[in-house]
Parts: structure tokens; C-alpha cells; sequence
């Protein structure tokens, strides 16, 4: 137990170093004003109207780096520092955001993937830790019969989330390749803007990256301590 407990502190550290970086990262490249004066929402606007996309609305949404793309209603939702602001950090995040919906609009085959899984996911991510303490408590280690298939049933539970952790890592640097493609293309930034928008979309894929790690981990220790824990 002791060696979970620091492997959890180790990826927590992580985890937040990652997270720290990234918001200093935003906070830095926002300062760095785009010359065109174009807001985040009329840049996810433009981004929408170039690929073809009529059906996707863009609004505002509470909080700092809540921007995402939801696919059940058709919105980009993004923050309100990115929707109203002029910068590259927010040239970045509503690209990004907008390259998701590009994404759905022409199915792409990892975000329908990830879609699907979502509804299972909500569930079994919440349940996973629970369902496998439970066959542990009563003897999955001990290759006691009704208490190993509870704690197999869990560590199921708790593969479905980390899969689900790494199919989110192509979707997402996907759309981050597919905002920077058009933010050259259309010359929607200058070089310098476009260096601040890369650097910026770079760290929140490494938060992705953390994450999934963390989740693989995470597996490995639990499936370690169900199954290698059998007589």
C-alpha cells in the first residue's frame, strides 16, 4: 500500500508542476496581443465558417481553461478570458476547441471512438476504485472465488477509464494540429503569435499526457495487487 501511496504522490506532483506550467504559460501569452484584434470568439467564428460549419454555435462559458467542444448540443463553449480577449493564448484555445467540432463534422474515427465510450465511462470511472477494495475485502487475493471476479469486475471498470484516457490523447493533439494549420494558413497570427499559440497548446497536451499515465499506473498497481496477490 505503501507503494501506491507514493507512486499516487509522485504523478499528483506531476500532475500539478504540469498544470502550474501550463497556466503560467497562458497567463504569459496572453499578454501577447494579437495585431489583427481578432476576440477568441471570432476567431472560433471564422475557424467554423472556413471548414463549412453552420450548425455549431459559440458561447461564452464560467471559469478559467473550461473551454470545450460539445458534440450533443453543437457549441464551442469557451472561458470567459478567451472568448472576449485579443491574444494568442486565446488564438490558441478557441482553434483548439474549434478543431474538435471540425473533428465531429467530418467523423473523425478517434472522437467518435471516445464519444461512444463516454456514457460507460461516467459510470464505471466513479465505481472502479470501490468494486475493486470490495473484491479485495472479501479475499480476492487470497484466489478466493466470488471475491477475485468482484475485484476483476473492478479492475474492467478501471481499464475502460484508462483506455478512455489514451484515446483522448489523438483526439486531442489532433485538434491542436489542426488549430495551428489554420492559424498559418489564414495568417490569422503572425510568427511571433504562432510561436505563443504552439507553446501554449503544447503544455495542455502534456496535462492529457499526465493523465493518462497516471491512469496506466494506476491500473498496473491494482491488477499487481488482484492478481499477482493469488496463490
Amino acid at each position: 500500500m505503501m507503494g501506491y501511496y507514493i507512486l499516487i504522490g509522485g504523478i499528483a506532483l506531476i500532475s500539478w508542476l504540469v498544470s502550474s506550467k501550463l497556466k503560467s504559460k497562458f497567463k504569459y501569452y496572453s499578454k501577447v496581443h494579437l495585431r489583427n484584434g481578432m476576440s477568441g470568439a471570432e476567431i472560433a467564428e471564422k475557424m467554423l465558417a472556413d471548414h463549412g460549419i453552420h450548425d455549431v454555435k459559440v458561447i461564452s462559458t464560467p471559469g478559467m481553461l473550461t473551454d470545450h467542444y460539445n458534440p450533443a448540443n453543437k457549441t464551442v463553449n469557451l472561458s470567459e478570458g478567451v472568448y472576449n480577449q485579443r491574444n494568442a493564448s486565446a488564438a490558441a484555445v478557441a482553434a483548439h476547441e474549434c478543431g474538435h467540432a471540425v473533428q465531429h463534422a467530418q467523423a473523425y474515427e478517434w472522437l467518435t471512438l471516445r464519444s461512444k465510450l463516454v456514457p460507460v465511462v461516467s459510470v464505471t470511472s466513479s465505481l472502479s476504485m470501490w468494486v475493486v477494495f470490495g473484491g479485495l475485502m472479501l479475499g480476492a487475493a487470497a484466489g478466493v472465488g466470488l471475491g477475485y471476479w468482484v475485484a476483476v469486475a473492478g479492475l474492467v471498470m478501471m481499464g475502460m477509464a484508462t483506455l478512455f484516457s489514451f484515446i483522448t490523447l489523438p483526439v486531442e493533439y489532433d485538434a491542436s494540429s489542426r488549430a495551428l494549420a489554420w492559424l498559418k494558413a489564414k495568417n490569422i497570427v503572425t510568427p511571433e503569435e504562432y510561436k505563443g499559440s504552439e507553446d501554449a497548446l503544447k503544455w495542455a497536451a502534456r496535462t492529457y499526457l499526465v493523465a493518462a499515465i497516471g491512469s496506466l499506473a494506476t491500473l498496473v498497481y491494482w491488477g499487481l495487487q488482484v492478481l499477482g496477490g493469488r496463490d
